[in-house]
């Protein structure tokens, strides 16, 4: 009877093979925010927008891909798109898969953040005479990106996990590598044991930098609060002195 081998774990977790499918696996993250980031604001915006069509198209999206698994997105992708005449490389099939459906929680994120921020916020920056796209970009974003942060750092960690359905298209993340592994040597506890350890190590740096957001933006919108604050009486006393 064969027993577990912490030895055999530990050489795993510094195998160069199994450390090439982290690396994958952060570029498939990082890719897959990046690109839900760009196509949830778009779709967030269409979501907001006071256009039924558009709205309608948005809400649509969103149902679909937040109602579907994403298992069978990938899957259909991969090997149902090739039926239609289009074929993609695996890596590319992933990380369409994987910004589709990313992006359709990510607009929610965003649409809710802006929502989120209060009429009164707008109406003071018009009151200081902001133009729209300065009330946007210091009054607007700011507040409504620090109210994103914990959803969206939820969202990031479980995309981080969520990188592992690719491996069943084939493409050689950690998951798949692990795997490959594990078929060649059949040491599934130690394999896996150094591939827990990865994600595990993977998702406490993301909580840590989460965090470090959090702080960071809590205070910059203090001291932004303060600033508005102490502006607005000498904004109104100088209009009233002009007027």
């Amino acid at each position: 009877m064969s027993h577990f081998s912490l030895t055999a774990a530990v050489n795993y977790f510094f195998n160069y093979f199994l450390m090439k499918g982290v690396l994958v696996t952060i570029g498939l993250t990082v890719a897959a925010v990046v690109g839900g980031l760009i196509l949830g604001m778009g779709i967030a915006l269409l979501r907001m927008s006071s256009n039924p069509v558009l709205a309608g198209a948005a809400r649509l999206y969103i149902w679909f891909f937040r109602g579907t698994p994403l298992l069978i997105q990938l899957v259909v992708i991969y090997s149902g798109l090739p039926q239609l005449g289009i074929k993609f490389s695996v890596i590319t099939c992933a990380l369409v898969g994987l910004i589709l459906n990313e992006a359709a929680y990510l607009a929610e994120i965003v649409r809710s953040g802006f929502m989120a921020v209060s009429a009164g916020q707008r109406e003071a920056a018009w009151a200081l005479s902001l133009s729209p796209w300065v009330t946007f970009r210091r009054v607007t974003l700011p507040q409504a990106f620090r109210l994103m942060i914990p959803p969206l750092g939820n969202s990031i960690n479980s995309l981080l996990k969520a990188t592992s359905l690719a491996s069943v298209i084939s493409v050689e993340e950690l998951m798949r590598r692990s795997d490959m592994l594990m078929q060649e040597h059949f040491q599934i506890l130690e394999v896996y044991a150094a591939a827990t350890a990865y994600y595990l190590i993977l998702t406490s740096v993301w909580d840590a930098v989460q965090r470090r957001l959090e702080k960071h933006f809590g205070r910059s919108s203090v001291a932004k609060s303060r600033k508005v604050a102490t502006a607005a009486p000498v904004t109104r006393a100088s209009a009233e002195a002009r007027a």
